[in-house]
């Protein structure tokens, strides 16, 4: 439930923002696909790519 949550907030706010998926990632240094898997709630996020993509923010 909680990675649900924590995965829409992550593409809600990137979007808001007006980032791409792609660029998004880039610009945190990490593949699409992990983002992707991040937001599609596959893949929990590791403390050190929240920080991340709480500094791109």
């Amino acid at each position: 439930m909680e990675t649900d949550k924590r995965g829409r907030r992550i593409r809600a706010f990137r979007k808001l923002k007006g980032f791409t998926q792609e660029s998004f990632a880039r610009k945190m240094g990490v593949s699409e696909s992990v983002l992707g898997e991040v937001e599609s709630r596959t893949e929990w996020p590791s403390e050190s790519l929240l920080e991340k993509i709480s500094s791109v923010f």
